[in-house]
This record gives structure tokens, sequence and C-alpha cells, in this order.
């Protein structure tokens, strides 16, 4: 029996110069190449609306360097100081030195009223992308399982991202951000028992406190950053995880992904539409004046303005208190409980809640445990999608609120008759814009089902043999066809006994919010029918 010999193996090639040196050192402790291989060969769907979470996330560090640059030089420090810089109308000016050092930023560093410009305008896209990208997340049913738990993150980030901006906003100590800040402190005062406490807990003291800009600080540059951070990491990793969403379309499953790949194309790709998200920030800072504080004077509760509106995104909540009745205040246990304010929070309280946990909601009304990896058409979904615009509905009442006196004032009519028609429409509104969506979503489906069968009308009639007269339609393409039927229909939950026989409470209201959810559907296309419409078209 013959034996063989292995032949020896050559050395392996050494990668020359220092950087290749420093890579297969790094690569031999820490086998780095595995990963990068495996995430540079991760695919991403090429669609618009994917941009939106680039967007937030470009914004993000259009914060963090500009932020750097302004922490060199704001003072966080509300002691007392007269103003002496270059902006002579506030010269002699008594105020905080928080003031004083956004003011110097603003006029004496070089540089630095741009930079204060470039950092808010990155801060309200930051907000206004993320919640973009959630009502895509939303409408498409991408938060179904298994990114239930990323909505949730992502929810969570959004509200980060609301207390970063406000944080930011109250701290140069101005007129209309210690108006912000002190209706947060009498929201905050509002609640039983407990208020008072973490009024005092916050501002160190009775409102405004001794040294409530430096512990904004301290959330503003530290904590909240670091949040946002992790939040982000958190979110990115489930989006390597999971298969990316997308959607439908030939060649397009469950199973498979059809883009590009991150490595090199989507890289490239990201790096210059960051570059594009950086320039429109820097465009803005430069053309459109946000926040000049020199126009408010520092922060005095006695020459409280009409006009002054908090950042849009903070707007929801005091359109809120707005539109809260009158006299809803009573003495009960000896303390005053104050449902003027105490309300209005508990509303926006189940609002918020509402919207963190819908995923979990859905899944069990459905009953859907498959996993999606494909989109929705909004208008396949009709009853998520009339939910969707019956939130934003609501939303949208509440941040119009916030500007009830600027309407007043502008259209010229009476601040109560604003209030009162917000107020019916706080209720009416959503109701409306729910049937309305539902139906304008039922008549789409009708619609791509009659174009699916029958094609386009062409206004062309033909005359038959026989005598009939029809019009002549225009088939559509494989891929129009694709998207018009490319759905699944889903049915309501049958009520049926459990393991013990008996049918409780919970499973009913399961069964009737089935039914409610479900109802009124428009079942896609078979295959059946679409041939059967071809050979009649055939025969034509």
């Amino acid at each position: 029996m013959s034996t063989a010999t292995a032949a020896p193996t050559a050395p392996a090639k050494q990668s020359g110069g220092f950087t290749g040196k420093a890579a297969n050192y790094l690569d031999e402790r820490t086998s780095i190449s595995g990963a990068v291989k495996e995430f540079g060969r991760k695919i991403f769907p090429d669609h618009w609306s994917f941009l939106l979470g680039e967007v937030a996330l470009y914004s993000f560090v259009v914060i963090l360097l500009s932020g750097t640059f302004l922490t060199f030089f704001f003072d966080a420090a509300m002691t007392h100081t007269t103003y002496e810089g270059s902006y002579a109308p506030m010269n002699g000016v008594h105020m905080s030195a928080a003031m004083a050092s956004t003011l110097d930023i603003s006029f004496d560093i070089r540089g630095g009223l741009l930079m204060r410009q470039v950092h808010h305008w990155a801060a309200l896209l930051f907000v206004a992308s993320i919640g973009l990208h959630m009502l895509r997340v939303f409408f498409t049913g991408a938060f179904r399982k298994p990114r239930e738990i990323n909505w949730v993150i992502g929810f969570v980030l959004f509200v980060l991202a609301m207390a970063e901006g406000f944080t930011g906003y109250s701290l140069p100590d101005d007129l209309l951000s210690g108006n912000g800040l002190r209706i947060i402190d009498g929201m905050i005062k509002s609640f039983p028992l407990v208020g008072t406490w973490i009024s005092f807990l916050l501002f160190g003291g009775e409102f405004p406190g001794e040294d409530i800009v430096g512990r904004l600080y301290s959330l503003h540059i530290m904590i909240l950053p670091a949040l946002v951070i992790v939040f982000i990491a958190l979110h990115l990793m489930f989006l390597i995880v999971h298969k990316h969403t997308q959607y439908p379309g030939p060649g397009r499953t469950e199973e498979n992904v059809v883009g590009f790949p991150i490595l090199p194309v989507y890289a490239a790709k990201a790096g210059g539409f960051f570059f594009i998200v950086f320039g429109v920030i820097m465009a803005c800072a430069t053309f459109f004046q946000i926040n000049p504080i020199w126009n408010y004077g520092p922060y005095d509760p006695s020459p409280v303005s009409a006009g002054t509106q908090p950042d849009w995104y903070i707007g929801f909540a005091d359109g809120m208190l707005r539109l809260a009745p009158p006299h809803l205040e009573f003495v009960w246990l000896d303390r005053t409980w104050s449902f003027g304010i105490l309300l209005p929070v508990i509303i926006l309280g189940l609002f918020i809640v509402t919207v963190l946990i819908y995923p979990f909601i859905e899944a069990w009304v459905s009953g859907d445990k498959r996993e999606h990896h494909l989109l929705d058409r909004p208008r396949n979904a009709p009853t998520r999608t009339a939910i969707g615009a019956a939130g934003v509905t609501f939303y949208a009442v509440m941040w119009a609120a916030a500007s009830s006196d600027l309407i007043a004032t502008h259209f010229r009519v009476t601040m109560e008759g604003v209030i009162h028609t917000l107020q019916a429409l706080l209720f009416l509104g959503p109701v409306i814009a729910y049937f309305v969506t539902k139906r304008i979503c039922l008549g789409l489906q009708k619609k791509d089902r009659e174009i699916a069968l029958h094609g386009y009308e062409t206004g062309r009639i033909v005359r038959l043999p026989g005598g009939e007269y029809i019009e002549v339609h225009e088939q559509v393409s494989d891929y129009e066809r694709w998207e018009l039927v490319s759905y699944k229909d889903q049915a309501p939950i049958m009520l049926r006994p459990n393991a013990q026989g008996k049918i409780t409470g919970s499973m009913r209201l399961r069964a009737a919010m089935s039914r409610w959810f479900f109802e009124d559907r428009i079942a896609p296309v078979t295959q059946t029918e679409l041939d059967q419409s071809h050979g009649d078209d055939e025969h034509h």
C-alpha cells in the first residue's frame, strides 16, 4: 500500500507596508476580517424611502461635530453678570453667564453663529427624519415580526431626540427657553403628592433654581447623547441581524433580498449622501436665521410675550395644555388636584405608550405569527393605514393648538373660537380621518383589482362582429401586475374554545377586534381569475 506525502505549504504572503502589518496584527488577534466580510455582504434594497433613516443618522453626526465646537465656548452657569460684548443693544443688560456666553459665541467667536445655527438645524432635521422614518415603517408594516423590538428602540430614540432637543433649546437661558422650562415645571407640579418634590429635585429648589442650566447641560452633552448612541447601535445591530425589508416585486421574496451589498456600492453611495445632508444643513444655517436669542433677551417672568412658540417637535405637548377645558381644579385630601394640567399629561402619556406598543397590539389582534420581510402597500392594509391617519390627525390638532394665539391674530378671529374649534377637531378629526382613509384604501384596492384583471382603460371603443360595443383595455406589464396582486389576504380570528372547552372574555374581545381590523377587506386577485380574464381578452 502506497502512502502519499503532503506537499509543503508555501508561507503566507505578508502584506507590505506599515498599514498591512497593522491590519494583519489586528486580524490575528480579533478575527475582525470575518466580521467585515460578513457585514460587507449585507444587501440593502435601493429605494428612496430607506434614506430617511440615513438622514437621521447623518444629522446626528453633524450634531456631534457642531456640538463639540460649541462646548469649548459655552459657560453653563447661572451666575449673574452684565453683558459687555459686540452686540451693542444688549450692553449693560443683566443676564446669566449662560446667556452672555451664548451671545459671545454668536457675535465674538469666529464661526460661532454659523455653528450655533448648524447645531440647531441639524437637531430639527434629526427629529423630523426620525419621525418620517417611523411613519414609513408604520404604514408599510415594517414593524411586524421579527422587528417589534426594533420599533420600540426606534421610538425610544425619537423620544430621546426630543429630550435632547429640548435640553439644548433651554440652555441659553433666554426669555423663550425660560418660558418653556416654566411650562415643564407646571406640568411636573401637577402630579399629585410627588410633583413638588420632583420639581425641587430637577431645579435644585424653587423655580428657576440655582443651577438648572448646569443640570440640563450635563443631560445635553453626556447622558442623553450616550443613550442616543447606545440605541442607535442597538437599532443598527438588529438591522444587520434581521433581513432587510423590501417592497414586493419580481424576484423579491420573503427569503431573497434584492439590492446592493454594503461594500463597495452602498458604502460609496452612503458616503456621498452624508455630504449632501451635511451640505443642506450648512446651507440652511448660512441663509436662514434660527433662534435669535438677542431678540428675546434674558429670562424674566414679568415680560412674557404672546406669540412665543416652542420648537415644532415640542408643540404637541404645549398644544394639549391649551386645549384642556378650564375649571378642572379641586381640593381633595388637603391637596389641590390640577386636572387642567394633569389630564393633558395623562392623554399624552397614553398616546405615547399606545404608539410604543402598537406592533404587539396588532400582532395580538391579527394572530399573525409569521415573519414578514416584504412590505405592505398602505392601501392593502386599510385598517392599519386608517389608524395611522387618525393618529397623525390627533397629533396635528395638538400641534396646531400650540399656535392658537398666532392663528387668532393672523386670521383676525377670536381666541376662544380657535380653541373651541380645535377642541372639537381633537375628537372628530381622528374619527373622520379614519373612515375617509379606509374608504380611500378600499377604493384603491378595487381599482387595482380591476386594472390587474382587465388593464387600463384606453377610451377606444370597438364594435364586435356580433354588434356588441366594448372598450379596448391596455394590459399592464408583468412588473405592474406583480405589484398589484402580490399581497396576502388575512382573515379574522375564528372564535374557538380553548383546551378546557371554554371561551373566555379576552378571547371574545380578541375575536371582535380581529373582525373589526379585517372587515371590508378586498381579496387579492387569484391566478385563476387572471387566467380567466386573459382568456376573455383573447376571445374579444
